[in-house]
């Protein structure tokens, strides 16, 4: 959640911490603080759609670093949305921030937008790293805090809440968390890492006789991402605390020191809340009365017990129990086998769309992905055989809608979307959620690869662990607007053998003939990127043109989770890096030779001309040849006018004809 300006206010005092060693102990760590810091920490090429390599090395770093230690983590991450979804205003005004940061970065300014698929590679790298880890039903801070407390370890996290919950271990903020200068102690302990420790005792004893009990309250009348209780503007004033104690802190801190000081005259919470309904009018009272109740019970620890999880795999919540969600469902998003898009999805028929560095001016990425959404909605919401009847007239009830928050221009607005009715061919009606991991296997790669209007037969040869890329690849070519230029696919593809190289030439083991090549290329492409560009420009339509295949293969991603990964997962860390990308796409627009970077490999070479033959075969066979045509001839006529062109529109209604060579085409239409 957050309590509004409270990690500042803390902050500047340091005597509210304490020093800490960190070491020889559990360490229950907030997943989602984690994944932000390390994603902004890394270096990561934030405006070119970000480096996942290095994000997912800085995971491998720290995780080391714990070991060393003798540090026990165990990662809790947030879930879906709040079956009450409470905090959508707050979720809305937090993409509109990002939305203006990603303006920003498209324009050269600054700002910081994480990449699209952050979270995902985190997931990957925890699994790999053999990292316990657990994906709540909503969001994780009470069942962190109550983990926590029933070890009596620290929490690691960002968020300020947890200066809110009473937490026996305490709370150390990952910005004093000194994981990259691990220390050597004398004694015969051993290393530790250099930390501070948020202490409430500290905190309560600085405003005393202030009892830690009223901390809750303190938090929900500051504010959080639930709870903005505009009525108590006039408890403000009335007791005088709207600009009391400003000095030295600014009016938001001056604020908090006199609710702290105001409520320290209090022994208990029952008697404060009392003493802020006095200030109100007597009509509202009760209404604000239980509304402070409810929102103090969001800092009590969580009773599920997520040790059962991290010690037999069973994560049993009340409210995922009841929401009626098949238990295989619930047991994959328990694993982060599924993402929270499936359960928003599911039980609110919501989800938002985070928004990327890309041409603001042009509709927006995530358009290129709809087809595949539409058929994830399908799959999640259909009725199954037997469910509500057709209504009067003898016509079928209409598909579902969910609710997308996305970019229009640069705003974030709503578009209702409707779910798309799934083939019945070649195996009849398979495709009941319930049972969905029963339906045979052949059946689930054949909705999805349908899905994408790839057939596996033209992915046959292609490794299996790039099966999945390439087939989003095609889907890609076909379905984005403006349609891909060729040097774009082919810096693409070219990324992707880089990454299939670097997998290669770094792994363990003896060495064999076929890898002296990819030994001799790997040095060679290293030398190719130290080299310096003349220039590095920023080529937005190209930036635009690879966040919607990001887009694409988040989709992808899902829709392959979704049936039980029919298709082998790929490495995101050895998959996609923005700075690459676009360095080999301007390469590429000047000097052809580029494309024969990896020539002196015959394996990746063959590689790069199977992907470039495979995906190519998606399109018609002067696809490029057109673009190239249509192309000069634009510019020639924008010379000739001198006006600027219109924005395109988006291209949903071409893709559906593109895409219509399949037999799944009724999938990829837009309502």
């Amino acid at each position: 959640m957050g309590v509004w300006g409270l990690k500042s206010f803390v902050e500047e005092r340091g005597s509210f911490f304490t020093e800490l060693r960190v070491s020889d102990t559990k360490l229950v760590v907030d997943g989602s603080s984690l994944y932000y810091y390390l994603c902004f920490a890394s270096a990561s090429d934030l405006r070119r759609g970000g480096d996942y390599g290095p994000f997912a090395a800085a995971v491998s770093e720290f995780f080391g670093s714990l070991r060393r230690c003798r540090i026990s983590p165990f990662v809790v991450l947030d879930g879906g949305r709040d079956l009450s979804d409470r905090k959508l205003p707050v979720l809305r005004e937090r993409a509109a921030d990002r939305l203006r940061k990603a303006c920003s970065l498209s324009q050269g300014g600054g700002g910081q937008v994480a990449p699209l698929l952050t979270r995902e590679a985190f997931v990957q790298e925890l699994r790999r790293l053999a990292v316990p880890f657990v994906q709540c039903f909503a969001e994780a801070d009470r069942e962190i805090a109550g983990l926590a407390s029933r070890w009596g370890c620290p929490v690691l996290s960002l968020d300020s809440d947890f200066c809110v919950f009473d937490l026996p271990g305490g709370y150390c903020p990952l910005n004093h968390f000194q994981w990259q200068s691990v220390g050597a102690a004398e004694e015969p302990r051993g290393c530790y890492v250099p930390a501070r420790r948020f202490s409430v005792e500290r905190f309560c004893k600085h405003f005393a006789p202030l009892d830690k009990s009223l901390l809750p309250l303190f938090a929900v009348m500051s504010g959080n991402d639930y709870v903005c209780l505009g009525g108590l503007e006039a408890f403000y004033s009335r007791a005088r605390l709207a600009r009391g104690g400003a000095a030295g802190g600014g009016a938001r801190h001056g604020r908090l020191r006199a609710l702290l000081r105001w409520l320290a005259q209090f022994p208990r919470p029952a008697q404060a809340v009392d003493g802020v309904l006095e200030h109100l009018k007597a009509r509202r009272r009760e209404e604000v009365r239980e509304l402070l109740c409810a929102a103090m019970d969001d800092y009590t620890p969580s009773e599920v017990k997520l040790e059962d999880f991290f010690e037999s795999g069973r994560y049993e919540c009340a409210a995922a129990g009841s929401a009626g969600v098949p238990q295989w469902v619930l047991s994959a998003l328990a694993r982060g086998r599924l993402d929270p898009f499936v359960s928003n999805v599911l039980l609110l028929r919501s989800i938002f769309l985070r928004v990327q560095v890309e041409n603001m001016r042009r509709p927006s990425a995530h358009g290129a992905a709809l087809p595949i959404r539409r058929v994830i909605y399908g799959l999640l919401l259909r009725q199954p055989r037997g469910g509500p009847a057709a209504p009067p007239g003898g016509h079928s009830a209409q598909p579902p809608v969910v609710c997308e928050f996305g970019r229009l221009h640069k705003t974030i607005q709503k578009t209702n979307v409707r779910a798309a009715s799934l083939p019945t061919e070649p195996c009849g009606d398979p495709f009941p959620l319930d049972k969905l991991t029963e339906v045979p296997l052949s059946c689930r790669q054949a909705l999805l690869l349908g899905t994408l209007g790839v057939q596996m037969s033209s992915l046959a040869a292609v490794p299996s662990h790039l099966q999945l890329p390439a087939a989003v690849t095609c889907h890609w070519l076909r379905c984005s607007e403006p349609p891909v230029r060729s040097h774009q696919l082919k810096a693409l593809l070219l990324m992707m053998v880089s990454g299939e190289l670097h997998r290669t030439a770094t792994r363990a083991g003896p060495p064999v003939s076929p890898a002296e090549d990819d030994s001799v290329a790997y040095n060679q492409f290293v030398k190719w990127k130290e080299k310096k560009l003349p220039r590095e420009e920023f080529d937005l339509d190209a930036a635009h043109s690879f966040c919607q295949w990001q887009c694409c293969l988040q989709m992808g991603l899902y829709l392959n989770q979704l049936l039980s990964a029919p298709l082998a997962e790929p490495d995101l860390s050895r998959l996609y890096s923005g700075t690459l990308v676009h360095r080999l796409c301007q390469e590429l627009k000047s000097a052809a030779s580029v494309e024969n970077l990896f020539s002196v490999s015959q394996r990746l070479t063959g590689l790069y001309q199977l992907l470039l033959r495979t995906v190519e075969a998606a399109v018609a066979p002067d696809f490029f040849q057109k673009m190239a045509t249509a192309t000069a001839g634009s510019c020639r006529k924008k010379k000739a006018s001198g006006k600027k062109q219109k924005p395109p529109r988006c291209a949903v209604p071409g893709a559906q004809q593109l895409c219509s060579g399949n037999r799944f085409a009724s999938l990829q239409g837009e309502d």
